[in-house]
């Protein structure tokens, strides 16, 4: 039984200040995380540094541009940034250093996971089948390093991207059990973020339900599929502002869930930009024309607000798009 709305015992007052505080913790276990784990290995910023010294004048000819280039913006669901190959264009040493900064930048608990998955997904080339671009140069105005392929769309910018959570918009899926996955989504490594949205689903009413709950996705269109509008109202979805508590609470678990991947700088990042726009102006929403094997099970679904897009698409098998942002 769900508590009448407007009579939920949490006011939005009172949720903003408990997410705050949430938020709050995350901040500190994020930067405790930080300084253990620096006395493991460089961070991937330090790497990516020390990557930039090792290019050589033609490695440097195909894949570094000024750091105000449009392609550092661009993001896709299978594509190759530029044709610098990781198994290719650099040597054994610079393709360690390339792995080790793509492993810095999630979080202990899945780096092996999603290394695994991108070996996967390119097949007989592996990780050596993804590509690599650097803008600007360390020390200067701005320096990202930028690694991209089927399924992979990541970023190293030591926050020379300002008001931008992990240096611009990244991609990230996975095809577990072939092109057309199965209901189960069995082995896919990203499914247990859809199963936790389906149990906020659950947990909505039926007046919540019909509000969530819409016909067909708009189609993935590159980089204009994580445009973010910066609007509170007018949004798709079922607004948090009209969740209950326990939905609210529910509503964190998934955001908890689709940044755990990600290390604790840019999950403290994401959640600091997140909070800005106002999470009660988050809407979520779900699609009923993309459920796979019929079963009730939504297995695509999205949250946008003023300042952030993160589409989940499980259907043929799992894309997802992200895009957080400093506010307008």
């Amino acid at each position: 039984m769900h508590i009448p709305l407007g009579h939920t015992g949490l006011s939005r007052r009172d949720f903003l200040a408990t997410s705050t505080a949430s938020l709050a913790t995350v901040s500190l276990a994020a930067s405790a995380h930080s300084v253990q784990s620096a006395d493991k290995a460089p961070a991937s910023e330090t790497l990516a540094a020390s990557f930039y010294k090792t290019l050589t004048s033609e490695q440097k000819q195909v894949m570094a541009f000024p750091f105000n280039h449009a392609l550092r913006g661009e993001v896709n669901n299978n594509w190759r940034i530029t044709k610098a190959r990781v198994g290719k264009t650099f040597s054994a040493a610079q393709q360690q250093m390339i792995k080790d900064i793509f492993l810095g930048l999630h979080s202990e608990s899945y780096a092996a996971k999603v290394f695994k998955q991108v070996e996967h997904d390119h097949g007989p080339l592996g990780f050596g089948g993804c590509s690599v671009a650097v803008f600007g140069e360390p020390g200067k105005d701005g320096y990202e390093f930028v690694l991209t392929g089927r399924h992979v769309t990541r970023r190293c910018d030591g926050d020379s991207v300002k008001g931008a959570a992990f240096g611009g918009p990244i991609f990230y899926g996975h095809a577990a059990a072939g092109f057309n996955e199965p209901a189960d989504h069995r082995g896919n490594i990203y499914w247990y973020q859809a199963q936790r949205a389906n149990k906020l689903f659950q947990a909505l009413d039926g007046k919540q339900r019909k509000q969530a709950l819409l016909g067909t996705a708009r189609p993935e269109q590159k980089t204009a599929t994580v445009k973010v509008s910066g609007r509170k109202e007018d949004l798709a979805g079922l607004p948090v502002s009209e969740m209950s508590a326990d939905q609210k609470g529910l509503f964190l678990k998934v955001l908890a869930d689709v940044l755990a991947p990600f290390r604790p700088a840019d999950v403290a990042e994401s959640m600091k930009l997140i909070t800005a726009g106002g999470i009660e102006h988050l809407h979520l929403s779900y699609y009923k024309n993309h459920d796979v094997g019929g079963d009730g099970v939504w297995d695509v679904w999205q949250i946008e607000g003023p300042s952030m897009v993160w589409y989940f698409r499980g259907d043929p098998h799992v894309h997802t798009w992200v895009n957080i942002k400093a506010p307008a």
